[in-house]
């Protein structure tokens, strides 16, 4: 028996607003803009989807190493078996087990929850309390024990679904735990890339070959960055706040490998990820596998200071945030979603943050990480929205991440 508890009421913005984009800004961004507004049908179709997903990620773990599914320490990483658990968990403790879960962004995150399905759950995978190192040296449940532990989880979260109202405040946490899943997926599919584990293409969106590139000049104006609107928003897109904007000159496309290369070959910077030099071409690994490198797609796997060092030697900067934001969300010729771009705004709080009940999310991480914009092939289209920002340390380099660069 589920008990509801009075919510904790207090000042701050509710879950807001980047306004709805033109539908032709990004063919993803539709389904983004329905994810974050979605009602129960629509929740429940994506959480089966996103479940899949987890699940054939894992059965490609599986088949690789076997089912302990053990890799060695790598301070990028999880371990398999803890990521799909840390999954379960984390939908069980934000919706089975949050009495609060009515009350949306006014959820009081420290109050008294019932044990779970799992009573050494939080002792597992509770990320906010066990050390990334830690995770290795954990005695955690094999994989047809996470997988029953999966099961039981989505079916309990799909029944409470099923009487929710339809409102953005009672549907607050199974977006939230929707959009997280969704991220876990992406992060298995980079672990996989790193770990040379085969994929199936299906996982992926298919690569897109670049145009060249073209020059965008975005007129000065007044932009509001930031989401403002109604349906779901991460607490890191709030508040919205208007920025007078000068005029700059942004690039169409990312960086490709044609343009990226040149740079290596005159200047001896360090070869990028996954890539070699063999019989006089370059190729790439993909998934343990070499591969004639295509030098129009995106330059990826790329470091903030490799993208920033480009950048020197062409003559061009890097795009703050909100110049990005500006241009995706005024411009349907700014094309962007086969990477994740690095831009050149430290990840910080906008004036008048306040932090959602997932005090985890994004409050820790301000100030020595940079901010990615856009989406990669690897990231499911719900969480590809040109509102969404996306953090990371700069030397980060195993994620699909690479950059477009504005003259100076």
């Amino acid at each position: 028996m589920t008990v509801s508890l009075p919510c904790k009421v207090h000042s701050g913005y509710n879950p807001g607003h980047c306004l709805p984009p033109p539908m032709n800004t990004d063919m993803t961004t539709g389904i983004a803009e329905t994810a974050r507004r979605g009602g129960r049908e629509f929740l429940a179709m994506a959480l089966h989807a996103s479940r899949a997903r987890t699940l054939a990620l894992l059965d490609a773990y599986a088949a690789t190493l076997g089912d302990s599914l053990s890799v060695p320490y790598s301070p990028q990483l999880n371990p398999p078996l803890w990521e799909a658990g840390h999954v379960g968990w984390f939908q069980d403790y934000w919706i089975a087990r949050n009495h609060q879960r009515a009350c949306g962004t006014t959820c009081d995150p420290e109050h008294e929850r019932p044990v779970g399905r799992l009573p050494q759950a939080d002792a597992l995978y509770n990320s906010s309390r066990v050390a990334h190192t830690m995770r290795w040296q954990l005695d955690l449940p094999d994989l047809a024990a996470t997988r029953a532990y999966l099961a039981e989880g989505l079916a309990e979260t799909l029944s409470l679904l099923a009487t929710t109202p339809e409102t953005d405040v009672a549907l607050y946490f199974f977006r939230l735990v929707l959009f997280h899943e969704d991220m876990h997926g992406e992060a298995g599919i980079y672990m996989a890339q790193a770990l040379d584990i085969p994929l199936s293409d299906a996982l992926l969106a298919a690569a897109v070959p670049l145009p060249e590139a073209r020059l965008l000049v975005v007129p000065s104006g007044q932009w509001t960055l930031g989401w403002s609107g109604d349906g779901f928003a991460f607490d890191n897109e709030l508040a919205p706040h208007a920025l007078a904007m000068p005029t700059f000159a942004i690039d169409s496309e990312v960086v490709s490998w044609r343009r990226y290369l040149p740079f290596v070959e005159e200047t001896g910077a360090a070869t990028p990820r996954y890539l070699r030099r063999h019989a006089g071409h370059w190729q790439q690994r993909v998934f343990g596998q070499w591969q004639d490198l295509r030098l129009d797609a995106p330059a990826t796997h790329l470091t903030w200071s490799e993208a920033e060092a480009w950048c020197r030697w062409a003559g061009r900067r890097l795009p703050s945030e909100a110049e990005w934001e500006m241009a995706a969300l005024s411009r349907p010729d700014f094309h962007w979603g086969q990477v994740w771009e690095w831009t050149a705004s430290r990840f910080l709080a906008y004036p008048g943050f306040a932090a959602h009940p997932y005090r985890d999310y994004s409050a820790p991480w301000f100030g020595d990480r940079y901010v990615l914009r856009g989406a990669s092939r690897a990231t499911s289209p719900r969480l590809a929205h040109p509102c969404y920002r996306n953090y990371f340390t700069p030397e980060r380099n195993d994620l699909h991440n690479g950059f477009r660069s504005c003259v100076i």
